[in-house]
């Protein structure tokens, strides 16, 4: 026993520092969702092998599933271009792939190596980065297509994506076939659902009718998927329509994932911060 107290008096003062520098590490982590995302971008040039390894051992298990969504995605692709040689359409067909082919989007696929669900700031680790042409802001679809987050740090090697799980994650959505709008996020309680929120009272949103983005968050292409009608509500005011949409994508089983850029993003965004813009904002 002597011994043992004479050890813990010996280093008591480095046991100390190294338990407030712990702290003070931890406090600063978890300051907002930026720090968390750089920290883990980092932070994952050194862990990233051993996630990469867990990672292709989930892959390999859910092949099969993989393969099944793969399969009915080529046979909707060849349903769709068996039709329009049934009407003799094949010059808008070539037309079509050709505005394809120059669309403004640029995609890419990548792998998930580190995910959660069950914080209030969830956020997902990919195995490309900057030298495989992810930028900042780039759109996440789960490989059925449905929305899942967007790109907010890169390294060399790796991205962070803010899972739309995150209580700080925002985009626009709206009913198909509707043109009322509103704000999608999640409330932090069903790791199954977000909210679609101040929906004008005259949409009537029905159970099981699909959810899918606007286009005007300038992450997502419009009429991806998010999900379908849960239930709705009217706010106390009754001027809008709070609703609980189950998500499309199993955001607790992401393997594969799409990756989606906007190449007018910076375009856009200049426009809307230039001296001119700003004058006239001034003025009103």
């Amino acid at each position: 026993m002597r011994k043992l107290l004479e050890f813990i008096r010996s280093t008591y003062v480095v046991v100390l520092f190294v338990v407030l520098e712990a702290i003070a590490i931890s406090y600063y982590a978890h300051s907002t969702y930026y720090t968390q995302a750089r920290l883990l971008a980092r932070s994952n040039q050194v862990v990233g092998g051993v996630h990469g390894l867990f990672a292709g051992i989930r892959h390999y298990f859910s092949l099969g599933r993989e393969n099944r969504n793969l399969l009915a995605y080529v046979a909707e692709l060849k349903e769709r271009l068996a039709m329009s040689e049934e009407i003799g359409d094949v010059v808008r067909l070539d037309s079509y792939m050709q505005e394809l082919g120059a669309s403004k989007y640029r995609v890419m696929t990548a792998s998930v190596i580190s995910n959660t669900v069950n914080r209030a700031q969830n956020l997902i680790v990919l195995n490309r980065g900057r030298r495989d042409g992810v930028v900042e802001e780039m759109a996440l679809l789960a490989s059925d297509g449905s929305m899942a987050g967007y790109v907010v740090d890169c390294s060399e090697r790796y991205s962070v994506v803010m899972s739309v799980l995150n209580t700080s994650f925002r985009a626009s959505g709206k009913l198909v076939g509707d043109d009322y709008f509103g704000s999608i996020y999640w409330d932090g309680v069903d790791p199954h659902t977000v909210v679609l929120d101040e929906l004008s009272k005259y949409a009537e949103p029905q159970p099981g009718q699909e959810v899918v983005t606007t286009g005007f968050s300038q992450y997502f292409p419009a009429d991806v998927l998010i999900g379908w009608v849960e239930s709705a509500e009217l706010n106390e005011t009754r001027t809008a329509y709070k609703v609980r949409v189950r998500l499309a994508a199993e955001m607790s089983r992401l393997t594969d994932v799409i990756l989606v850029e906007n190449r007018d993003m910076s375009e856009v965004r200049g426009l809307q911060n230039s001296e001119k813009v700003e004058q006239h904002t001034r003025l009103n």
